[in-house]
């Protein structure tokens, strides 16, 4: 039986669990995973439900259903394939160890996603990008022609149809025009642990002021500049006797890590963006697993 993810955003309101659970029961569906959270602060309810058919209802009845049982609330709804794959464009500058990362978890089926293309300012990884089978651009970008060169960004991005575009250390700002179109489908990784050392050379900003704990932040990207809803995080000990580079050694696992945790919440649909910041729900069972093992 095909398995669904569903969506769901409105305001906090007694009836809503019972609307959802009892229209998919009244479709012949059986939920699976569920995960739901009401924000006190806001009066905003989230919910995501994992859940099959059980009866052969087609999927296009079941959300007719819903909508109709969605509409007293005013819900914001989605409903997804599991089984189907988020297409994703990965950006990458000069620092390789996420997009390498990402290729790796992709090649085993560990980040069920579907590659379109990565685009860089640089040729740095444009072999390791080719012999995996995936279209690699090259936009070179400068001071003079940033414009010109984020347009041609975007003409591959709407031409591959990607839904999610990876920033794995791309080291250019985006353009306010570009964060507003991608709004909730671009996400960044930052080398340091926001809201902390902002900007350029975060891991030397942090061992001038001698921290005892350095990690990355992945954040959906908006027009502010490292402001985004924060998606994940992590952190790894350092000590007084490691140096600024030792940092950043040591940081290059904790991004890749985090970014693929990151993408791995958004493209299982477990993402939200509530406000400034974001509600995730843990990954539903077996969503970890890898196809195979190297």
């Amino acid at each position: 039986m095909t398995a669904y993810v569903l969506t769901v955003q409105c305001k906090s309101t007694r009836g809503v669990v019972a609307a959802i659970s009892g229209c998919l029961a009244g479709q012949g569906c059986n939920i699976t995973d569920s995960a739901q959270f009401d924000d006190q602060e806001t009066g905003r309810f989230f919910m995501r439900v994992s859940f099959v058919p059980e009866t052969g209802t087609p999927i296009e009845t079941i959300e007719s259903a819903f909508a109709e049982a969605a509409a007293p609330f005013n819900m914001r709804f989605s409903f997804f394939d599991a089984a189907e794959k988020v297409k994703v464009m990965i950006m990458v500058s000069r620092f390789g160890h996420c997009l390498n990362d990402l290729l790796y978890r992709w090649r085993i089926g560990g980040l069920p996603v579907d590659i379109v293309g990565v685009i860089s300012n640089h040729l740095d990884y444009q072999k390791v990008v080719v012999n995996h089978d995936i279209p690699f651009h090259y936009i070179k970008v400068t001071k003079d022609n940033k414009a010109e060169a984020e347009a041609k960004q975007m003409e591959v991005i709407r031409e591959s149809g990607a839904e999610l575009v990876v920033l794995a250390r791309y080291m250019q700002i985006l353009s306010d025009r570009m964060c507003q179109e991608m709004s909730g489908r671009i996400i960044n990784i930052h080398h340091s642990f926001l809201p902390s050392f902002k900007g350029a050379n975060p891991y030397k900003q942090a061992y001038e002021r001698g921290v005892k704990l350095i990690g990355a932040t992945a954040h959906y990207v908006t027009a502010d500049l490292d402001e985004g809803p924060i998606i994940e995080q992590d952190i790894v000990r350092v000590t007084h006797a490691q140096s600024a580079s030792d940092y950043v050694s040591l940081g290059r696992d904790v991004e890749s890590q985090v970014l693929a945790r990151a993408v791995h919440a958004h493209i299982h649909h477990r993402s939200f963006v509530n406000g400034s910041k974001t509600v995730v729900f843990p990954a539903s069972p077996n969503s970890f697993a890898s196809e195979r093992m190297g």
